[in-house]
């Protein structure tokens, strides 16, 4: 009988079922779910246990505890990070031969790695959304201030986000976490990734996955120019005129629309008038998701929010235009809900419903219904914008969500080529 110590953060005791005292290769069929992936330096198996998808990673104790010490740290400065679910060391087998440790996380719904990306039905300027994310991805981390060390592609999940496309760190065994990160790191750290993300882009060309013309080093360096100027909006102080105090909300609100937070504002007084100087953390989520979930308990993405917030006061609005008397926010929001947002959602049949998150899938509908509309110069109306939707996207959409089906394991992702 082997033996191991299993600790986990949450209350699935079903986990407890699993073979823990078995080299992670032996783990049988029926146990494994497959899932896209990217390739990694250890060995991965995702496994259903009652309902919910875990990544299981097997290393050395030391790693395994390292690294999800590190994840969860990231997770509590609301780092966009997978969640770290729980640990196996001091393992041995039947036979008392020591067995490597296991990290276990739970799989990030509805999430795709880089390379199915580009596979199937992309976003528009894939390229571009790419690296923005990834660079919002980086600016959030060095100001929590983790230094990655081996960015790529490959350690990192991406979601579409209303359009764009969110990042989420995978791999955080070669992080290190400090009270403050210097400008070395931080270069340092951005060199890496572009070298690592060049020799990515390479190999998806080499893949037929982009054109032969394509410049891989210039995609590849517009990295550090991407991240300078973000790190540079977010972290420098402004001077603002004395009379022109409206100007320091306006520097608050530019952040928030990046998705930042500011914990701490310090205002100094100079002969050109006042310094600000914003201590942008991650501290939380941002104003946008926080604002839509009070309205409506929704919980979404940055851009997904702040694109039904737009919509919802084009609701309020048209609604208080039409009655002439103001309507409270919280009784717009409820009335949105109902007859706006799932009331559109209500008209995707079912089995094609659960292949994108709601959010996501309202922000596609409303952006097509503008497009159809457009382009025959009226409003087509909401239900036969669905329809088209429905029969000219989304029905030949991939299915991002995890297949069940029991199998053999995959060790690397494998692209789907049309």
């Amino acid at each position: 009988m082997g033996t191991y110590a299993f600790t986990a953060v949450g209350t699935n005791t079903e986990l407890i079922g699993l073979p823990f005292d078995a080299p992670l290769a032996d783990w049988p069929d029926e146990l494994i779910v497959h899932v896209p992936r990217g390739i990694s330096r250890h060995l991965v198996r995702f496994v259903d246990v009652g309902g919910e998808v875990f990544a299981v990673k097997e290393g050395t104790d030391r790693y395994v505890l390292r690294e999800h010490t590190l994840l969860r740290a990231l997770a509590e400065r609301s780092v966009p990070v997978v969640e770290a679910y729980g640990t196996v060391v001091d393992r041995t087998d039947d036979d008392g031969e020591e067995l490597g440790g296991l990290l276990i996380t739970r799989h990030l719904q509805f999430s795709q790695p880089y390379r199915s990306l580009f596979s199937g039905r992309s976003l528009p300027s894939l390229r571009n959304r790419l690296l923005d994310a990834l660079v919002g991805l980086f600016v959030w981390l060095h100001l929590a201030g983790f230094y990655w060390g081996d960015c790529s592609l490959s350690n990192t999940l991406f979601r579409r986000d209303a359009g764009a496309l969110a990042a989420y760190l995978v791999d955080a065994e070669t992080g290190e976490m400090h009270p403050r990160l210097t400008d070395g790191q931080r270069g340092y750290d951005i060199q890496i990734a572009t070298e690592n993300i060049a020799g990515e882009i390479y190999d998806l060309q080499a893949a037929g996955l982009l054109d032969e013309d394509f410049d891989v080093l210039e995609a590849a360096e517009a990295l550090q120019l991407r991240y300078d100027q973000l790190w540079d909006e977010v972290t420098r102080d402004v001077i603002v005129p004395r009379a022109e105090n409206y100007r320091i909300n306006e520097k608050l609100r530019r952040l928030n629309d990046l998705g930042f937070d500011v914990s701490e504002l310090t205002i100094k007084t100079e002969p050109e008038g006042l310094r600000l100087h914003v201590d942008t953390q991650v501290v939380e989520p941002g104003h946008h998701q926080r604002r839509l979930f009070e309205l409506t308990g929704l919980r979404v993405q940055e851009n997904q929010a702040r694109t039904l917030l737009g919509d919802l006061a084009r609701f309020k609005a048209k609604w208080e235009d039409g009655t002439g008397i103001a309507v409270p926010d919280d009784a717009a929001a409820r009335r949105w809900l109902d007859e706006k947002f799932y009331g559109t959602l209500a008209l995707v049949p079912p089995e094609l419903r659960v292949k994108l998150p709601d959010a996501e899938l309202f922000h596609e509908i409303s952006e097509h219904r503008w497009l159809q509309s457009e382009a025959q110069g009226h409003d087509v109306g909401r239900a036969a914008a669905v329809d088209s939707y429905v029969a000219s996207v989304l029905a030949e959409l991939p299915d991002t969500r995890v297949d069940l089906s029991s199998g053999p394991p995959t060790e690397e992702f494998e692209p789907i080529f049309d």
